[in-house]
């Protein structure tokens, strides 16, 4: 394999001898001087001379992969990223690195969604990307896999899935609950917290005595307080404190648990509450806070989300809200001292049996002039 290729008015050549690959600038704007550089430093690679020239070894995806999941231990995500690298393996681990092209990556993007939802795929590219981009840095992956995978575009999604259940509905299923079950469900129906914070909240990140529940690391990486309402004062204060693990809610080993699917299921099967997942307590909390008149802002930083472009999808719970807020324009209009009618927004609209308001000279002259339309004369 031999080529020449342009990094902006540049010639760049990559070649490989004896399973070790070549690449560096030629210098040369022009094509035929290039190649000649590039005859000349083939020559240098199989006398051994390399001559500054950059070596890239041919690695596997595999051993990318190896590398990567030890740079990925930092993450919080680690163990999602796991499952998603080894995924990508089973596809891709035979390949070079310096192999990947766009065309079979948009193949094995068409595969998968006939069983995954784009949101999946676009989460698998995603890590697939940044491995190669790292590549690039760790000088495992050459510049043109990196645009290669780069090219593959991600999925649009569609994830406004908007579930939350009434008051009555979110009371009926703490009321079928098993008593383990039923703190969890009552703590995600009065904080909003994601299942793992949950799952992980020890009783030192709760300040009974100044009203908080502490994240210190959420999912958006920012610390989190989340105030503590009357509910939830009684039930952590009633609530066993566990001697042989420092976490609220506990599981059979003294670890925090892991997996509460059995009895939720039960509890949502008993109360007659279909197509609703422990997420949705998220957009329960969103939604009856919203629909009750809290400020978005305020929901924002309970929930935790990074940007307030995420908690709009809650806007429209607040119809009410712009309501009053257009009627502000009401009072502005009848405080008005200049004699611009109470009923301003009723001209060209009066019902039949209501009596007309008289109108400001300079009213009837401005719209006297529109229906003739003429323009006015000094």
């Amino acid at each position: 394999m031999s080529r020449l290729y342009k990094r902006g008015k540049t010639y760049w050549f990559d070649f490989q001898i004896r399973g070790t690959r070549y690449r560096k600038s030629t210098g040369k704007t022009k094509r035929r001087e290039a190649e000649e550089v590039l005859d000349r430093e083939r020559e240098k690679a199989k006398a051994g001379e390399c001559s500054g020239t950059q070596k890239v070894t041919d690695y596997k995806l595999v051993d990318l992969a190896e590398e990567y999941l030890k740079w990925a231990e930092r993450q919080r995500s680690y163990k999602d990223k796991q499952l998603g690298i080894k995924q990508l393996v089973e596809v891709f681990g035979n390949h070079g690195v310096n192999d990947l092209n766009t065309r079979e990556i948009e193949q094995w993007q068409s595969r998968r969604l006939k069983y995954n939802k784009p949101s999946t795929v676009n989460r698998l590219l995603a890590t697939l990307k940044h491995m190669v981009n790292k590549g690039t840095q760790w000088g495992m992956a050459s510049d043109r896999a990196l645009k290669q995978v780069r090219n593959v575009r991600l999925l649009p999604e569609n994830n406004r899935r908007l579930r939350f259940l009434s008051i009555e509905e979110c009371q009926r299923l703490i009321e079928c609950c098993h008593k383990d079950l039923k703190p969890i469900v009552v703590v995600a129906l009065n904080t909003g917290m994601r299942r793992g914070e949950i799952f992980n909240l020890k009783w030192e990140q709760v300040d009974l005595r100044h009203g908080f529940i502490l994240l210190d690391t959420s999912k958006n990486g920012e610390r989190r307080e989340i105030p503590i309402n009357t509910t939830l004062e009684y039930l952590f204060k009633e609530m066993p404190h566990s001697v042989e693990s420092e976490y609220v809610f506990v599981g059979k080993t003294g670890k925090p648990l892991t997996d509460i699917k059995k009895g939720f299921h039960t509890a949502l099967r008993k109360a007659g509450i279909s197509d609703f997942r422990f997420h949705d307590f998220r957009h329960c909390v969103a939604s009856h806070l919203v629909m009750n008149g809290i400020d978005l802002t305020s929901v924002k930083e309970i929930l935790g989300h990074k940007s307030l472009s995420m908690t709009m999808r809650y806007a429209h719970l607040a119809p009410g809200h712009k309501r009053k807020a257009v009627h502000v324009l009401d009072r502005l209009m009848e405080e008005n001292k200049d004699g611009v009618p109470e009923k301003w927004y009723n001209y060209g609209t009066i019902q039949d049996g209501e009596t007309p308001i008289s109108c400001p000279k300079s009213l009837e002259r401005k719209y006297a002039l529109k229906e003739s339309n003429l323009r006015p004369t000094d």
